[in-house]
């Protein structure tokens, strides 16, 4: 019996039916021909169908394709559009992950130089517990005309930095594509900001643009790799010498994959990223979980004075998504008994951001970003080495509220990874891990990167920055105060019951400077801090 045959006896009645309709049209179909020979031209469309519709009901991979072929494919279809079909069309302004519609229209519309205010009062339940404001003061300033810079780098730092309260958050070549790279940079050149690397290593689309520079080395030491994979100091020296890196920041962890390593497979691997990262094209690279240049906080404490001396004295500091917090008050022991203090500590969210990651690392491991900032300020104070340490975070940094709201509740300033991108055009399709980003933002797709027109990005980019700088500013006025370092606790507040309000000063046991040093921690801080030893993290 032929095979066709063979399935119409041994299937179900829809299947009967379907593939019936489809032997009697193909036979209808060929009689016409002997008529009317164009008629043979339904096979460019019925001949495809045909052999789908075979495929379908032979594979086992499917069920659904094996019951329902053809129409099966639907589901498929429609599976992948469904983020896309409520993006557009049926989500309402308040809704989206992680960011709603009116956050990401601001970033646009500031990008674009376009008109963002809002009428007609505020789209937030401003009854609902998490709702947060600012305490104003009727004797408010004008709101000044420029940001007075954050100086980065301490009495070790030969060559401190200048710094913008808000600066590019890590994005490494490789995850991000290079016309996106170059637009950011080159953003960054024209708004007088940092661009931090990501660890994926400097490459030349860092460079051409001349904006500054944030060299993160991750555990791969990516830029300044031995071929074993271990950390190279003339590599390192040579490529941190060049003038556009300002600062070096040593990556522990990050808010995505805390505590998990990472790999790149050879078919990313193109000659670019191989000479970024100073590793053989077309091989497939590992990140490890740990760094293999320190096992103690003691020693690095000094792996970081080594890139501090490698670099010449510019501004050295470590990235962490805070998770223990023994181990990180034990980096606090190890700054006191050493004398090495990092110039920044920069303190990611456990909610994740631009890295794509397992949903189990994301979702629930590390701590959130509001937790971790407040513990890593308190415990810097308790130490007594607060004045000695800037502390940036990064985190769902979108507009200039964001940006006072962590300033005041103990950072010094903040990173923007994915601000950035919407700057940039990125529409949240959340394609940043296959490839396939629409935008052209998180690609190596030569077709899809060529859509980003650097020259018409990068300004936009730069217009961001500086239309959430200005209302950055226009907060501090409107609470009175002149400087960003002015901002503090008590003077954010937030709903926590429908009937209750209070400021972050009463949200979270802020700690008096040294107090962990005389035994008054209290709960939340002292035992961690006793339990820490400067010679291990264990």
């Amino acid at each position: 019996m032929p095979p066709t045959l063979m399935l119409v006896a041994g299937s179900t009645p829809l299947k009967k039916l379907f593939l019936i309709s489809l032997i009697v049209a193909t036979l209808a179909l060929l009689g016409a021909a002997l008529v009317w020979p164009p008629v043979l031209w339904a096979f460019v469309v019925l001949g495809p169908v045909l052999l789908v519709g075979i495929y379908d009901l032979t594979q086992t991979r499917h069920t659904i394709l094996r019951n329902y072929p053809i129409i099966g494919h639907l589901r498929y279809v429609l599976e992948d559009a469904r983020h896309h079909i409520r993006q557009y069309l049926i989500q309402g302004d308040k809704e989206g992950d992680p960011f709603t519609r009116p956050e990401r229209s601001v970033v646009y519309q500031r990008a674009k130089r376009e008109s963002d205010v809002q009428p007609f009062g505020t789209l937030l339940d401003t009854g609902a517990v998490g709702y947060e404001w600012f305490e104003h003061s009727i004797h408010s300033n004008e709101p000044a005309s420029e940001e007075v810079r954050v100086k980065v780098g301490g009495d070790l730092c030969a060559q401190p930095y200048l710094a913008s309260h808000l600066n590019i958050s890590a994005m490494s070549f490789g995850s991000l594509g290079s016309h996106a790279i170059e637009a950011l940079n080159a953003g960054a050149k024209q708004g007088g900001f940092a661009h931090n690397t990501g660890e994926g290593g400097v490459s030349r689309y860092h460079l051409e643009p001349g904006g500054d520079l944030i060299w993160q080395l991750g555990t791969g030491y990516f830029g300044a790799r031995a071929a074993d994979g271990r950390f190279d100091p003339a590599r390192f020296k040579q490529r941190s010498a060049h003038a556009s890196v300002r600062m070096i920041e040593l990556k522990l962890s990050q808010g995505a994959k805390p505590g998990g390593g990472g790999i790149l497979p050879g078919t990313k691997v193109t000659a670019d990223i191989a000479t970024a990262r100073g590793v053989p094209q077309g091989e497939t690279v590992h990140s490890p979980a740990r760094h293999s240049s320190f096992d103690t906080p003691l020693e690095m404490m000094e792996f970081l004075a080594r890139l501090r001396e490698l670099s010449g004295g510019k501004p050295v500091g470590f990235k962490l998504c805070v998770g223990r917090r023994r181990e990180f008050m034990s980096v606090l022991k190890a700054i006191i008994e050493t004398g090495i203090a990092p110039d920044f500590i920069t303190v990611d969210g456990g909610e994740g951001g631009t890295g794509a990651a397992p949903r189990e690392l994301t979702d629930h491991v590390g701590l959130p970003l509001r937790e971790g900032l407040v513990f890593a300020h308190n415990a810097l104070v308790g130490a007594g080495l607060r004045d000695r340490v800037r502390l940036i975070c990064s985190g769902k940094i979108i507009n200039g509220f964001d940006l006072a709201a962590k300033i005041a509740m103990g950072a010094d300033m903040c990173n923007s990874a994915r601000g950035m991108m919407f700057a940039l055009g990125c529409i949240q399709a959340r394609r940043c891990h296959a490839n396939t980003c629409p935008t052209g933002v998180a690609t190596q797709d030569p077709w899809r990167m060529n859509g980003l027109v650097v020259a018409d990005k990068a300004p936009r980019v730069a217009n961001y920055h500086a239309g959430t700088i200005l209302h950055f500013l226009k907060i501090l006025a409107a609470c009175g105060l002149r400087d960003a370092s002015e901002l503090t606790p008590q003077l954010l507040y937030r709903r926590v019951s429908p009937t209750r309000i209070t400021h972050y000063g009463e949200i979270f046991d802020y700690l008096a400077p040294g107090v962990l040093r005389e035994g008054g921690g209290g709960p939340g801080y002292q035992p961690h801090w006793d339990a820490a030893r400067a010679a291990t993290f264990g």
